[in-house]
């Protein structure tokens, strides 16, 4: 049996976490200043203190900016969304410190204690944490990822400890004494899963935890560390500035756009008798998909007075009210803006069995962003496989998604904007910027070019509708909405 190490005494910790203490506060001060947030996330064996590390870290911080989280088992709520979804929902905004004792970690780690998984399954869960802290690191997210460290020896002697005192013994379960006895075999899933997600960004810091006051100092003064290290690096990022001259990343999408045609014609009388063939195809779509605990997303893009609206009344005509709800998507909120670009839709994906409608979406992060440089660069042109990322987590969870850009002729659009000022009840639709944006009507295409080529996936595919006939537009959604979710029950 392996012998304690020598520990730091009292009189040495209290010097130094004096000191510690004040710069930490002093870090929360400067947070204030800088567009970034901070995730402190603790990880590693049962007996290896996490609790007790963060009741200290939250004593030396000033808690008006931190929040805290620990994840249990899923509820059956967070079973019925992706399984970042609870994760994404939680995130603390910028200028703020997230500690975290459990994490997207815990569950993997805690699924691997009850039964031995193949090392596939736990490499798979893995990719998708790294994806998952890839994408918070490239937004400006300082992620500081720490293993407490503690031998299968210290480990014991921990617990017997605790266990020895009537005052303590209540600590120790059953289940941490379980996870001593298979420490090994969770030690090996532990480094596979350190060895998969510790990427640029998101390092992790292994940190011996045997002695509980050297393993406080050492956290601490890491989070300082890394602190100073990404306020340097975001000092030296460019701002974000409009282009002066839009190209194309992919002309493919260009060519797929301007060639669309957009001449078709439907009379009142042919769309009356299949709207409602259509209707009936859809309602009947929707109601197996939901009933079969499958989840929709639908996603809405299209010009200004291209008829989004009018899509999306008669879409939702054929579905029971009480089965979706209709996202109208404006410029973000300031709490929306202090947070990643992806937070606020996350929050809105709909659990299982129920259907949200986005009245455009995440795609503004490479069409209005990247044009009228609300972003940086670097942000729009990463923001393509974000998305792509972002729509495979729901699709692979089993969420039917569904992508329409709504085309319309230069000339329609003219003669919309015209109509709908000399229409009292349009009148309201009508503003500034609409007109601003039209004459930026080429560089808006080459974004939307770029978009469909970049993003139209087998499993979230783009539907691009010709809208200067309304009634064939309305009708092309419901029949393409209705023939993709009957696909996506019949896969």
């Amino acid at each position: 049996m392996g012998k304690a190490k020598q520990r730091l005494s009292k009189k040495a910790y209290q010097a130094r976490a004096s000191r510690l203490r004040e710069e930490l506060v002093r870090l929360q001060v400067e947070l204030k200043q800088v567009p970034f947030k901070v995730l402190l996330i603790l990880a590693g064996p049962e007996g290896a203190g996490r609790g007790n590390l963060l009741n200290t870290l939250a004593e030396w911080l000033d808690p008006r900016g931190v929040e805290t989280f620990s994840y249990h088992a899923p509820t059956e709520n967070e079973r019925a969304h992706p399984p970042q979804w609870r994760f994404w929902r939680s995130l603390p905004a910028i200028g703020r410190i997230g500690l975290y004792a459990g994490s997207w970690y815990t569950e993997t780690l805690r699924e691997e204690a009850r039964g031995k998984h193949a090392l596939g399954h736990v490499a798979g869960e893995a990719e998708r944490i790294r994806d998952f802290e890839q994408l918070l690191a490239d937004g400006g997210t300082l992620i500081v990822k720490v293993w407490l460290q503690l031998s299968k020896d210290a480990q014991g002697r921990r617990l017997r400890t605790l266990r020895a005192e009537p005052a303590t013994a209540w600590r120790v379960t059953e289940e941490d004494w379980h996870h001593h006895r298979i420490y090994d075999r969770l030690a090996k899933t532990a480094r596979l899963i350190r060895a998969k997600t510790d990427r640029p960004g998101a390092r992790w810091h292994i940190i011996d935890a045997e002695d509980e006051r050297a393993r406080d100092l050492a956290v601490g003064q890491l989070l300082l560390t890394q602190f100073r290290q990404q306020r340097k690096k975001m000092a030296r990022l460019p701002r974000a500035v409009a282009p002066r001259r839009v190209k194309p990343l992919r002309p493919s999408g260009l060519r797929r756009l301007q060639t669309l045609p957009l001449d078709q014609d439907l009379s009142e009388k042919d769309y009356d008798a299949l709207r409602e063939k259509w209707l009936g195809r859809l309602s009947r779509a929707v109601r197996a998909a939901l009933a079969a605990g499958r989840s929709i997303v639908f996603a809405f893009e299209g010009w200004d007075a291209a008829g989004k609206g009018g899509a999306i009344r008669r879409l939702t005509s054929a579905i029971d009210p009480r089965d979706y709800s209709v996202i109208p998507v404006a410029k973000p909120t300031p709490e929306e803006k202090h947070a990643h670009y992806l937070w606020r839709f996350w929050r809105d994906i709909p659990r299982n069995g129920r259907m949200t409608v986005f009245d455009r979406s995440w795609y503004g992060r490479v069409l209005v962003e990247r044009l009228e440089g609300f972003c940086r660069e670097d942000e729009w042109r990463r923001a393509f496989a974000e998305i792509n990322g972002f729509e495979r987590e729901l699709t692979d969870h089993g969420t039917i998604v569904l992508k329409y850009w709504l085309h319309v002729s230069h000339a329609e659009q003219l003669r919309r904007f015209r109509e709908r000022e000399a229409t009292p009840h349009k009148r309201h639709k009508m503003n500034a910027e609409d007109w601003r944006n039209r004459k930026k009507r080429a560089a808006y295409e080459i974004a939307v070019g770029d978009m469909l080529a970049l993003t139209d996936r087998n499993n979230a595919p783009w539907h691009l509708v010709p809208a200067d006939n309304k009634r064939y537009a309305r009708l092309e959604v419901l029949r393409s909405a209705a023939r993709q979710i009957t696909a996506a029950l019949e896969e």
